[in-house]
């Protein structure tokens, strides 16, 4: 299957230049995002995964399954505030400014295997943010899974040799 037939891609969003990969296009076809999900586990089905980390908010849409479709659990990685129990945080920047997310402290166990996935890889701030957090908990990295990557940015560089599998290169 292309799921690229299924990425709306919205010129000059969120400003001009930019060619946002909307993927809620393929979100709302129940059999591609099945598929995709199926897919997505197909790649990483070798690798040691005790549980699958998310980044807000669309982390969560692609994580989520992906670790019911494992058989693993699942571990949010939210923004700062978000969480009601002790957490642990780390600040990164945006574009635009800066920001924190935050994991709770029980949320993953030294030596856990941990699966980050989520919708896009871009230039790799979250994710390397979120590769810190995981690392804090003493979890250890067993890669990363994602719907999209943009390669063109080189987000990879920033996440330290970590093995990373994607359905879709732009």
């Amino acid at each position: 299957m292309n799921f690229k037939d299924y990425i709306r891609v919205i010129p000059d969003f969120p400003q001009p230049g930019i060619r946002f990969k909307d993927i809620t296009t393929l979100l709302n076809n129940g059999k591609v995002y099945q598929a995709a999900i199926d897919a997505l586990k197909e790649q990483v089905q070798g690798w040691d995964i005790d549980v699958v980390a998310g980044p807000e908010a669309r982390g969560f849409v692609i994580g989520a399954p992906l670790a019911l479709a494992l058989g693993v659990g699942f571990v949010p990685i939210r923004k700062s505030g978000k969480l009601p129990g002790e957490t642990v945080e780390v600040g990164y920047d945006l574009e635009y400014g800066k920001d924190k997310l935050a994991v709770h402290k029980d949320a993953i166990l030294p030596g856990q295997k941990v699966l980050i996935a989520d919708d896009l890889l871009a230039t790799g701030g979250t994710i390397a943010t979120t590769i810190n957090l995981i690392q804090q908990l003493g979890g250890e990295i067993a890669g990363a899974a994602f719907l999209i990557e943009l390669s063109y940015l080189n987000g990879r560089e920033k996440l330290g040799g970590v093995d990373v599998v994607s359905l879709m290169t732009y």
